[in-house]
C-alpha cells in the first residue's frame, strides 16, 4: 500500500503557509485559485477505503471528509480526504501545512491563515466552516499528543 500520510514538503509550517501565499498569488481570480486547490487535491495520496467510516469522519463538514493521524518520533503525520474534489483540495492544503510538525509548532500555528490568504471568504460559508473545522482537528489531535 502506498503510504497515505503528507511529509512536509516546507521547513516548517510558517514556510507552508508562505509558500501557498505565494502560488495563490500568481492567479488573477479565485476561479483560477479553485482550480489549482482541485489540482492539489488531486495530488494527495491515495487515502485508505477502510478510513473511509464514521470514525475518521471531521466532523463540520458540509462534503464528508475523513483524517487519520500517526505519531511519529515527535511529530504527527496526516492523511486525508473528501469526497469533493475542492474540499480534497483544502485537505490538502491543510495537510501541508500541519503534517510532519511537532505538537508545538502545530499548536503555534493559528488557522487565522486560512482567513489572512483569503481562502475562508472565498468559499461558501458551509465550506469555509468545514475547512476550519478541519483545522481545528488537527489541532485537537495535537493537543492530545504527549508534550
Amino acid at each position: 500500500m502506498t503510504d497515505p500520510f503528507v511529509k512536509p514538503e516546507d521547513d516548517t509550517a510558517a514556510d507552508a503557509i508562505a509558500e501557498i501565499g505565494e502560488e495563490l498569488a500568481l492567479f488573477d481570480d479565485w476561479m483560477q485559485r479553485y482550480q489549482y486547490i482541485i489540482e492539489l487535491g488531486r495530488k494527495l495520496p491515495p487515502f485508505p477505503t477502510e478510513w473511509q467510516d464514521d470514525a475518521h469522519r471531521v466532523p463540520g463538514c458540509q462534503s464528508q471528509v475523513w483524517m487519520e493521524v500517526q505519531p511519529h518520533d515527535g511529530l504527527l503525520y496526516l492523511a486525508g480526504a473528501s469526497d469533493a474534489a475542492i474540499v480534497s483540495g483544502l485537505v490538502a492544503l491543510l495537510l501541508r501545512v500541519y503534517s510532519g510538525r511537532s505538537r508545538d509548532e502545530i499548536l503555534n500555528t493559528d488557522p487565522q491563515f486560512l482567513r489572512d490568504l483569503g481562502l475562508v471568504q472565498a468559499l461558501s460559508t458551509n465550506r469555509g466552516n468545514g475547512v476550519e473545522a478541519m483545522a481545528q482537528a488537527i489541532r485537537k489531535a495535537a493537543a492530545a499528543m504527549p508534550a
